[in-house]
């Protein structure tokens, strides 16, 4: 059954999170006294030896509870505590798990309303057989565990004044942003229509399914659809007939695989179509004619450019830059060029400008490049 709560202002899109404040966190919250008193340290390093959610400065949550909605996926609820600044329906947020003594960080969208009114956020990911966070979560996820955050980040989300009609396109593990903006549009009252259209592969594969076919029969206004590309049900990939058949001049969100992205823009009104991908796009990089050398200046390194992306040649090299993605979308792999030239692998741009930032996982060297790393 749907069970997601409104707050007492229905069209606010500001969280209500009215217990993340209390505690010994609120308490010591802002007291720099007590974190000099800590160093080296600082008291964060033994607030976690007490209780490993308890933090002043870093972001962190609790699971509270695990379930698997299809074989191949696990949803997590999370308690952040009370540095946690909300979210919009449609962004993502970096978690990270120790695994085996490392720390691994991936981006995963909250599925649930912006108004949820104890402050919980859900997080669904998908275990790809090469996933190695994912497949941690899927298989060794339980309450108690506690998982870092980095604060929800992404454009991909609604305009603040929601329009009519809208369109929620998703395929695959896709599917968790466009969840949150329909439960959002449910605890705020929309009275537009919302047509929810799904690409999965089979009918087992799509988390949500059971609270869709609920959210159907109970909002008048609120049509949901599912496409299966390999059995069951409709079949087939999107082609325009399916956007037609929904709403042509409604505004579009769509996120998936870059093939239903693009297809969804060829067909819809380019001013309303709005999109993210979380499924890397497929790039062809040439590395026979690589030339150059790759200079890693902070860490006094310097090696041959084999023409992978610069994140792949800074982990061959033995240094671990931070990163989340690895598909240009969160930026958590920003690094400062300071001199060269770098191909953007989705785009094709050159950056040739010096002492610029640029973002290493899908940047790959055109000659000598020196990084700030």
């Amino acid at each position: 059954m749907y069970t997601e709560t409104s707050t007492t202002h229905p069209n606010s899109r500001r969280p209500f999170v009215p217990f993340q404040r209390r505690g010994l966190g609120h308490r010591i919250l802002g007291s720099g006294l007590i974190d000099a008193l800590a160093a080296p340290h600082g008291v964060d390093r033994y607030l976690e030896l007490i209780r490993p959610g308890w933090s002043i400065n870093e972001l962190r949550a609790e699971i509270t509870a695990v379930h698997h909605p299809a074989p191949d996926s696990v949803t997590l609820t999370l308690r952040p505590n009370h540095v946690w600044r909300g979210f919009e329906a449609g962004q993502f947020v970096r978690c990270t798990v120790e695994i085996d003594g490392v720390k691994r960080a991936r981006c995963y969208s909250p599925a649930s309303s912006v108004h949820r009114r104890d402050g919980l956020i859900e997080l669904t990911a998908r275990a790809h057989p090469e996933g190695l966070v994912s497949g941690f979560l899927h298989d060794h996820a339980a309450p108690g565990m506690v998982v870092g955050l980095e604060q929800a980040a992404g454009d991909f989300v609604m305009p603040s004044e929601r329009p009519d009609d809208i369109v929620l396109i998703s395929g695959g593990s896709g599917i968790t942003p466009v969840m949150s903006m329909l439960r959002t549009l449910l605890d705020e009252g929309h009275r537009g229509a919302v047509s929810f259209l799904h690409y999965a592969r089979t009918p087992d594969r799509v988390p949500y399914a059971r609270e869709l076919m609920e959210i159907a029969a109970q909002a008048a206004n609120v049509s949901i659809d599912f496409v299966y590309t390999r059995e069951g049900g409709h079949r087939g990939h999107f082609c325009a007939d399916h956007l037609r058949a929904l709403a042509p001049d409604a505004h579009t969100f769509v996120c998936g695989p870059p093939g239903l992205i693009d297809a969804v823009r060829a067909d819809g009104d380019p001013d309303h179509v709005h999109s993210e991908s979380f499924v890397p796009p497929a790039v062809t990089i040439d590395t026979d004619d690589a030339v150059g050398a790759v200079s890693f200046a902070r860490s006094g390194l310097d090696a041959p450019n084999t023409g992978a992306t610069l994140l792949e040649q800074a982990e061959a090299a033995g240094l671990k830059p931070a990163h989340g993605c690895r598909m240009g979308i969160c930026h958590t792999c920003t690094c400062r060029k300071l001199a060269g030239s770098v191909r953007h692998v989705v785009t094709g741009e050159i950056s040739s400008a010096e002492d610029v930032d640029i973002q290493i996982c899908v940047s790959v060297p055109t000659g000598s490049v020196a990084l700030n790393l």
